[in-house]
């Protein structure tokens, strides 16, 4: 049985014959197994749209303001309570409007987009098909990139981190997807012929656990019941009918994978630290097992009747498998015994007591009881010294018939209590106390790992991984973020065999086989054969044999390969080694090899291993790591946590009652299951609100992998949704703007009319130079950043507003709208590697350019190039502007302080630089309009300011002066002016009593205190001027 791509025949090469006594890791009991988790259930509250500007449009627009009243009164309350908890403290989001995607359309057919846009943004709709379309388009495939006018004839390939076929994608593998689709989209749109390859892991132990699980459930029966092949006929009718989670979460998470180039590869033991005395309930057995104890226990010495050596062991179980006492050769308590023998405590066998420099003769008593067929590390010194090994607990957990009659059959752990008690009785029980320890933990069952001998095969890891040391140490593998490479070397310099049996039938069965002796052919040594097919092995041991073939009985190892090293072979398995196939000649090796930071060594590593033996090529010369996910609070990820989340839960929207249904369905015991669904109801009190593919894919790709961990919440995601909706507006407005009859110019011809016009544009520039070299330099938080602030600052909340009075004339001026399209057009092209589905449900609607054949997809459509714009580039004219939004927010600073809300007031801006003043006359009329204000003069330099006007300082140089007669009651505002600096006097009074003790919150403290000592100073200054306002005489001169 193997995996299209590959024959597991082609990995003999890489084998060596069984090496003794190398050691496995082997769990016990049922193993298990998140099951799958399905769609959550939604309520839709709205499937019809409303057009723009109805009564829904009108309630958004006064719900909008009086959030931002409300907020604003929530920014003055100053710090939050100190113990609030963070579910407390989070943005309240209440359920949006849902809007469905309605119009019949056949499954891959192009979405039909000749409705108006309905009034806000809905993830639904937008999301609804465009994948499929994409598909059966073929944008997805090398084949089709070929033709793109834009093609530049380069390659560019990556194949997915194949994640277990048996499980479902959580946060953490929806970090990968979304970095590497932005990636492979970006590559593609600026012309690469792309070739990304999807793939899942058949996760050897997980699938054979799940399945024997559910024959057992459904029909009693045991996998040693059925035959291997009947056996494996179950596991893989079992993944053509459960193994299509993953592929459904990718689609959902929009990754643009070549589908027809899927390939199938065909787990894993953690450790748990003990502070002391831990009482675990365990699989199968009935009761707790107390675990951190330290039972000493004592050795008679042989001839002296009142001397003994004592041990300490938190294994008690395993002392019947004990066939030697070690200490270390210059620990003078012993010396006088070295070369004695003692008497086992349970048998009373003769035992050797043996020097070793590995022993430690400080921990303990200094002395320890050997057992090499049960601890790795007494392997090894029972090899070094030739004892020999006695196996006491089988593959089930009970003891064996060498334990004697009173032991054999007992559950291992029953056995130690046993054990205890007899040594209680013999008196050769010396104490108990807790001990701290780590203790192997089988992260499928959950059950406490055993160590047992098994013939192995193994690989020689040694000049491999040589090899693999020195690509990094070259230059020739460059690891991203270089700090990797420290790891990198450390685990390389110490690198062992790889034992790669695992007792399994599911799985790439090795291809060794073991000629089967005829009776009275005498005892030889086993012999082993490795070949790619039995025909060659019956060949290779004809050459060894001298007996011709047919004669020979061959029986193939019933070993599977270790899911790693399948894994591992990925890169070029999936283009079709061992055959040189056109993928392989055209993509192989990779571009580039993109993945978590933990599957460095246990995948990356052995790639590069693998790929370098296999190919005599590295797979991939770069490697880009990034963060681990951790919830808010900064911990892993855990089901028994409560936070694991499937990704279609954050993009869908999810009832908390779903969630914890999940919980009881999963395979927590009832202790964990309380402690996961409290977590759930603290963090998702009202559940998950839907927040759409786009808008968790962009939260994701702004975390930078230099940063750390990734402390993702579901409000950040929330956040990003609602930079989705900004951009949905923005594209609404503009649409309306630009109307039907609407004819784009080439962007190459555009001319601005205005220096609002040549501003955008060059921001427009700019952050196309941004976005540009984030991807290049593989660093998406540049270019997520450099898109929020153009689409949320530059282009929504200053172009737009400025240009606002200039589109109410009639006729409309022709430079605005076409600078709104190129805006549009642009931005949405460079926003579609993050965002493909928002950016192809806007870019659809744009009018199309006379005589210009345009792009079927946006995902198709040409990126845009930073040098193609550089004429729209004027950082000299962005500098002049800056200090035009300073201007702008001291104006609204100066209207919050005094309460303008409706007013317009006049303003007076005055310089003392030379040459500012000039500058800013350029910008007068978009400085009112952004300032809300009524007309805007300059003031000469030489001229006293006006009296009783607001003044606020630009800068030293810049003032700006706000006029209050006839806008302002001095007499009314007064009063509330000194309530409002009582309020503001209060909270600066606690926060100087406030010592925390984090440092931390002592640096948000001093912040919140310089921004208070502000606020103060303009409420005394506003209060000044009120108080000249009503000294004033009527007579007073106004300017």
């Amino acid at each position: 049985m193997s995996a299209p791509g590959w024959p597991p025949e082609q990995i003999a090469d890489s084998l060596q014959e069984p090496l003794m006594p190398h050691l496995p890791l082997a769990s016990f009991l049922q193993r298990g197994l998140r099951p799958a988790w399905g769609l959550p259930r939604c309520s839709t509250l709205s499937t019809q749209s409303e057009p723009y500007g109805s009564p829904i449009s009108q309630r958004n627009r006064e719900a909008k303001r009086k959030r931002l009243r409300e907020k604003q009164v929530a920014l003055e309350a100053g710090l939050a309570r100190k113990n609030k908890s963070p579910a407390e403290s989070s943005k309240a989001w209440t359920p949006k409007e849902i809007v469905l995607y309605e119009i019949p359309t056949e499954f891959g057919e192009k979405k039909d987009v000749s409705q108006p846009l309905p009034p806000a943004y809905s993830p639904r709709y937008v999301e609804a098909a465009w994948y499929p379309w994409w598909v059966r388009e073929g944008f997805f495939k090398p084949e089709y990139q070929i033709k793109l006018p834009q093609a530049t004839g380069e390659t560019f390939s990556m194949c997915i981190p194949p994640p277990n076929v048996t499980g479902s994608l959580h946060i953490g593998h929806a970090l990968t997807v979304a970095i590497q689709d932005a990636l492979v989209r970006w590559h593609r749109m600026r012309g690469d012929q792309v070739l990304w390859v999807p793939g899942s892991d058949h996760a050897g132990i997980a699938t054979q656990a799940v399945v024997e699980k559910q024959l057992w459930k459904e029909r009693g029966v045991r996998r040693h019941e059925l035959s291997r092949e009947d056996f494996l006929q179950e596991v893989w009718k079992w993944k053509e009918q459960k193994g299509g989670e993953i592929c459904e979460q990718l689609r959902a998470l929009g990754a643009s994978l070549d589908w027809d180039r899927e390939c199938f590869t065909m787990d894993a033991v953690e450790t748990r630290s003990l502070p002391g005395h831990t009482e675990l309930r365990l699989p199968g057995f009935p009761t707790p097992v107390s675990f951190g104890l330290l039972v000493s226990v004592a050795f008679p010495v042989d001839g002296e009747p009142d001397a003994e050596v004592v041990i300490g062991t938190t294994r008690p179980e395993t002392l019947p498998g004990d066939v030697a006492v070690a200490v270390h050769p210059d620990d003078t308590r012993y010396t006088h015994l070295h070369g004695r023998q003692l008497r086992h405590p349970l048998t009373g066998q003769l035992l050797p007591l043996i020097t070793d420099p590995a022993i430690q003769p400080h921990v303990g008593t200094g002395a320890v009881k050997v057992t090499p067929a049960h601890s790795p590390a007494d392997a090894e010194l029972g090899s070094r010294h030739g004892l020999s090994s006695l196996s006491v607990i089988a593959e089930d957990g009970t003891m064996t018939s060498v334990c004697g009659d009173w032991l054999q059959g007992l559950h291992r752990f029953a056995a130690r209590e046993k054990i205890v008690s007899a040594l209680r009785e013999r008196g050769l029980f010396r104490g108990l106390q807790s001990h701290p320890m780590v203790l192997p933990i089988c992260s499928r069952s959950g059950d406490v790992v055993e160590y047992l001998l098994k013939s192995q095969w193994f690989v020689r890891c040694q000049e491999m991984g040589d090899r693999a040391a020195q690509a990094v140490e070259s230059g020739a593998l460059e690891l991203s973020p270089s700090f990797h490479q420290k790891n990198w070397r450390l685990w390389f310099s110490r690198i062992g065999d790889w034992c790669i049996s695992r007792q399994l039938w599911w799985g790439h069965q090795i291809p060794a086989y073991l000629l089967v002796e005829e009776p009275g052919q005498g005892n030889r040594e086993d012999c082993w054969v490795v070949g790619r097919t039995e025909a060659e092995a019956r060949e290779l041991a004809t050459e060894l044999t001298g007996i011709p073939g047919a004669e020979l009985t061959l029986q193939r190892d019933p070993d599977v390969l270790d899911t790693w090293f399948s894994s591992a072979l990925f890169p070029f398995s999936a283009l079709g080694w061992p055959h040189q196939t056109p993928d392989l000649s055209r993509f192989y090796p990779l571009s580039l090899l993109e993945t978590g930071s933990d599957l460095l060594l246990f995948w990356v590593g052995r790639m590069v291993m693998l790929g370098t033996q296999l190919t005599g090529q590295l797979p991939f010369n770069k490697v880009l790591l990034h963060s681990m996910v951790r919830d808010r609070q900064g911990r892993k990820m855990s089901k028994s946590l409560g936070n694991v989340l499937d990704p279609r839960d954050i993009i869908r929207g999810v009832e908390l009652q779903v969630l914890e249904e999940k919980l009881r369905d999963g395979n927590l015991d009832p202790a964990e299951l309380a402690i996961a669904t409290a977590a759930q109801r603290k963090d998702f009190p009202h559940g998950i609100p839907e927040c759409g593919t786009d808008a968790l894919r962009f939260a994701l790709c702004s975390h930078g992998a230099l940063a750390g961990d990734l402390h993702l919440s579901v409000s950040e995601v929330l956040s990003s949704r609602h930079f989705c909706n900004k951009i949905w507006n923005a594209l609404r407005f503009i649409l309306n703007v630009l109307g039907e009859k609407f004819t784009p110019q080439p962007a190459e011809e555009l001319s601005p009319s205005t220096p609002m016009d040549s501003w955008i544009l060059s921001r427009l520039a700019h952050t196309t130079r941004e976005c540009e070299r984030g991807f290049l330099t593989r660093e998406l938080p540049v270019a997520t950043h450099a898109l929020r602030h153009f689409w949320l600052h530059s282009l929504c909340d200053v172009y737009l507003e400025a240009v606002k009075p200039r589109l109410s004339h009639c006729p409309c001026p022709a430079g605005p709208p076409q600078v709104l399209f190129s805006c549009a057009d642009i931005g949405l092209r460079l926003l579609a590697p993050l965002m493909p589905f928002l950016a192809e449900e806007l870019w659809q609607r744009l009018p199309a350019r006379p005589g210009h054949l345009p792009a079927p997809s946006i995902s198709v459509a040409p990126y845009p190039s930073a040098s193609s714009l550089e004429h729209w580039h004027q950082p000299e004219l962005e500098q002049r502007f800056s200090r035009v939004q300073e201007a702008v927010q001291a104006l609204r600073a100066l209207q919050a302080t005094y309460q303008l809300t409706k007013a317009r007031p006049r303003v007076l801006l005055q310089s003392s630089g030379p040459g500012e003043q000039h500058a800013f006359e350029a910008f007068l009329e978009p400085l009112g309009t952004l300032g809300r204000c009524g007309a805007v003069g300059l003031l000469p330099a030489d001229t006293a300011a006006p009296s009783g006007w607001a003044q606020a300082s630009v800068s030293d140089t810049i003032q700006i002066y706000m006029e209050l007669q006839g806008l302002v009651d001095p007499q009314a505002h007064l009063p509330l002016l000194a309530a409002r600096r009582h309020k503001l006097q209060k909270q600066f009074d606690g926060l100087i009593a406030w010592t925390p003790s984090e440092k931390e919150a002592e640096t948000q403290r001093q912040q919140r205190l310089s921004s208070i000592q502000l606020e103060l100073s303009k409420l005394d200054k506003a209060a000044s001027h009120l108080r000249q306002l009503m000294d004033a005489s009527p007579s007073s001169k106004e300017p």
